[in-house]
């Protein structure tokens, strides 16, 4: 398995959890709004997938905790991509 591959299954485990354990519940809002909007599961957890990738890239770059507020906002502005 490719390492791109594990991080891609890393993070719709991460997914996963967010959407059973309904935290944050901004989650599990945007994949019912975009699973309304037309996509499917597989776009619609890539889309929410990006929104993570941004803070944990963040993270490791910097160091800085997960940011919690800009992933919300980032959540609530999907299809549109989350890259500044």
């Amino acid at each position: 398995m490719e390492s791109n591959e594990i991080v891609r299954e890393q993070i719709f485990e991460i997914i996963k959890n967010q959407l059973r354990d309904n935290n944050p519940p901004e989650t599990k809002l945007t994949y019912d709004r975009l699973r309304e909007q037309g996509y499917d599961d597989f776009e619609t957890r890539q889309m929410i997938g990006q929104c993570i990738a941004v803070e944990l890239f963040d993270l490791l770059k910097s160091g800085k905790p997960f940011g919690i507020e800009r992933y919300v906002k980032n959540l609530k502005a999907l299809p549109k991509e989350p890259f500044d």
